[in-house]
């Protein structure tokens, strides 16, 4: 099967929408803002399957020191394959020289994963989130 990753950011709002509602995100529910986010990110990855979007990941960067990742899907039917890890791949590979790529684990098995994938959880270390409706 051939995945072509990229950084071109040439996905449109029905594509993103429909990779975010296989993820079961609800960032899915808002489709136009998704889009405008992530044409203002510092990086976009992106995973196709032929002209479908299969993947993504993204990093807000303060230009020198701190990348934080703050959306990698793969969509399920894709999972297992790698993509998610050559996404993670990319990142880390861009931001080599930073002290500093963090992400949020959510549950047990995105910790296993992360770690999997070079990730230490950092004790005494604490997300907090502030929930808009």
């Amino acid at each position: 099967m051939d995945i072509i990753y990229t950084d071109k950011r040439d996905f449109t709002t029905g594509e993103l929408q429909a990779l975010f509602r296989s993820v079961d995100w609800r960032s899915a529910n808002y489709p136009e803002r998704l889009k405008k986010a992530l044409d203002h990110c510092e990086t976009v990855y992106t995973a196709w399957h032929g002209d479908r979007l299969i993947g993504l990941i993204n990093a807000i960067d303060d230009g020198e020191l701190t990348a934080y990742v703050h959306y990698l899907c793969v969509d399920p039917e894709y999972q297992g394959m790698g993509i998610g890890r050559e996404l993670l791949r990319l990142i880390k590979e861009k931001y080599r020289d930073y002290l500093y790529i963090i992400l949020v684990a959510e549950n047990e098995p995105l910790i296993k994963y992360y770690r999997q994938n070079g990730f230490k959880w950092m004790e005494g270390e604490y997300v907090m989130a502030l929930l808009n409706p």
